[in-house]
């Protein structure tokens, strides 16, 4: 093993040349170490070529020549050559040339290199102190790729684009044994086009005559800060915002067109090109949001129920196969149950009959069925919330403030705070469930929320882990409950307190020009879980991420600078647009949009069939609509 400085940091690189570890200035980790699921086999800089000659992974070099200020290597792949050059010092350059040494032409149509990024979820206090978020774009020539500590702490290490497009990414060592708490191994692609051609705007193949090669290089250095970062690049081509309703104009910057617009909904990719590179952005273009919410309760009202059943059953929202048509049964899987996040399309109803939306009447039949179904089969006397109508042996805290909310909403006040007693009878002062901030608050239950913020001030970065050990569903509720205690009794919550937690938000998403991914939390493990095609791997949006929004337009803006409020605004303007990319004109749904191109060699880069539980996107933008 060799060790080189790089920065403030240092890389050590093994006996074969590929980098086993990179270190932060701090000293913490950035890459995975070795153990149960990371092997020399996914090292930093190994990968796999296919092309219509064969197909090839690269682990040995043929060639390694050490250097003062780094190597060289050489792989042998059939008729194929890679050559790689890495160098060090104040900066990491790495460039990579595959050369046809072959008599005839051949079509890389997939090359992949190993960035095994140490995101991953031990604990909380492990991730925030010794683990990294990867934030990738693969926009082409404007690829990049920052990785931030997840407390948000400076400095994060940037990877930027200098020579060559990259198109595409992909996630491997993802199994049910590895669960949500590993977000796995992530490759980056010049091409993807053997396994997944459509993905991100499409995978251009290469094509490689005798003698000809392909080059790229990426340059890797510390930066203070994400802005940092970026004032060090010059992109081809950028946006004002991602997001916008159909007929408006979307300024645009760089080498390409000046604007964008478009009379139809949808996604829709812009590119730009220097003569030599080309870069590319997505961004949405979506109708009205009442259209939106109205088309998707008509949507919901006519095919997510289960009229078949002769008793209150009949009046609970279920998932939905868009390809099949039919509704879901759940059996033991619990994420397609009748209840947990399903209650969001009863909540969606509410939202849109309390602003006058829709058929009145319609609603409130609906309405009235779904609460005859929850007092019969969800919610007991005591306020206990069962799993679901045919599951009753297991409590999940995660459920009690949502079906509070909808009794609340029924004007059930009663209700509402007996099942917050209960949640906190079994133990929920050291659990963070969803909107419960918000819902004390507006019940007055001032001792529950106090008391619990306190609690979860004292854990510290401790935090205890939830059905994944931390994740950005864990951190949004802790602020969103403390920013809801702050507002209560500014003299007993320290407004530092909050300040020190925010970063650790923030952490979990990054800017890039894709409406799926700017401002949205990394999370990677819904596909599986919600969806019917059962993909790990990150989803992009996930309508979660939408607590994240909640944070920022509810955070006390006496507490931070006013650059800072404005990037807030913005931010939450991002998040809740992006989630609007899930709704098609018809009023169906996806639950989950796996975004990298192949999740362990299964093309992905999918919207899944399933319309589930992402409807709480559409109830977290109506309510920032109504504030």
């Amino acid at each position: 093993m060799e060790i080189f400085g790089f920065g403030a940091g240092m890389v050590q690189v093994g006996d074969d040349g590929a980098v086993e570890q990179v270190v932060h200035p701090d000293g913490r980790r950035v890459l995975l170490d070795p153990g149960p699921v990371h092997d020399t086999l996914h090292a930093w800089g190994k990968g796999f070529v296919i092309t219509d000659r064969g197909s090839h992974r690269f682990d040995n070099p043929a060639l390694v020549r050490w250097r003062q200020t780094g190597l060289d290597l050489l792989y042998q792949l059939g008729e194929l050559e890679l050559r790689v050059g890495r160098r060090f010092g104040d900066q990491w350059t790495e460039t990579y040339e595959l050369r046809n040494a072959g008599a005839e032409p051949t079509t890389v149509g997939s090359i992949a290199i190993s960035t095994p990024y140490r995101d991953i979820y031990r604990s909380s206090q492990e991730s925030l102190t010794g683990a990294v978020h990867a934030h990738v774009w693969t926009g082409g020539a404007d690829a990049w790729v920052w990785a931030v500590p997840m407390d948000g702490s400076g400095p994060g290490l940037g990877l930027q684009l200098k020579e060559g497009e990259l198109w595409a990414y992909s996630v491997e060592s993802r199994e049910p044994g590895t669960s949500s708490n590993l977000r796995g191994h992530i490759y980056l692609h010049p091409t993807d086009h053997a396994r997944a051609p459509h993905a991100m705007g499409g995978q251009p193949p290469i094509t490689l005559a005798p003698g000809a090669s392909y080059r790229w290089t990426w340059q890797l250095a510390w930066y203070d800060d994400l802005p940092g970062f970026h004032a060090d690049r010059q992109p081809l081509i950028g946006a004002d915002r991602l997001a916008a309703e159909v007929g408006e104009a979307i300024q645009l910057t760089g080498d390409g067109p000046s604007e964008v617009t478009s009379d139809e909904p949808g996604l829709v990719h812009v590119e730009a090109t220097d003569g030599k590179r080309t870069a590319r952005i997505a961004v949405l273009f979506h109708q009205p949001l009442r259209e939106i919410a109205e088309r998707r309760v008509g949507f919901i009202l006519e095919r997510q129920r289960r009229p078949e059943l002769a008793d209150s059953r009949q009046y609970a929202f279920v998932p939905y196969d868009n390809d099949s048509g039919l509704t879901v049964l759940s059996g033991a899987w619990a994420d397609w149950s009748d209840a947990r996040e399903r209650i969001g399309m009863a909540l969606l109803l509410q939202e849109v009959r309390d602003r006058g939306w829709g058929d009145r009447a319609e609603l409130d039949d609906a309405l009235a069925g779904y609460e005859r179904f929850v007092r019969e089969h969800v919610v007991d006397e005591n306020g206990t919330v069962q799993d679901d109508s045919f599951h009753q042996d297991r409590v999940r805290l995660y459920n009690f403030p949502w079906f509070a909310r909808f009794l609340l909403g029924q004007g059930d006040r009663t209700g509402a705070a007996r099942i917050l007693d209960r949640y906190y009878e079994l133990g929920g002062d050291h659990f963070l469930a969803f909107d419960l901030g918000p819902l004390l608050s507006e019940l007055g239950m001032r001792d529950h929320l106090i008391r619990h913020a306190r609690q979860f001030i004292e854990y510290g970065d401790e935090l205890p882990p939830h059905e994944v050990n931390y994740e950005q569903s864990m951190v949004a509720p802790l602020l969103e409950l403390l920013v809801a205690a702050y507002r209560m009794a500014p003299d007993e919550i320290d407004g530092a307190e909050l300040n020190r937690r925010l970063p650790w938000l923030t952490a979990f998403a990054a800017d890039q020009p894709d409406v799926r991914l700017r401002q949205v939390a990394i999370r990677h493990w819904d596909g599986y879980w919600f969806g019917r095609l059962r993909l790990w791997g990150d989803v992009f949006p996930h309508y979660w991420s939408v607590l994240s929004a909640a944070v920022y337009a509810a955070w006390p803006r006496e507490l931070v600078e006013p650059s800072t409020a404005a990037w807030l605004d913005a931010a939450t303007d991002s998040i809740l647009r992006a989630n609007l990319v899930n709704f098609s004109a018809d009023g169906s749904a996806t639950c989950a949009f796996v975004y990298p191109s192949c999740v362990n060699g299964q093309p992905a880069h999918v919207a899944d069939p399933l319309a589930n539980d992402q409807d709480w996107a559409l109830v977290y933008a109506l309510r920032a609509l109504h504030e």
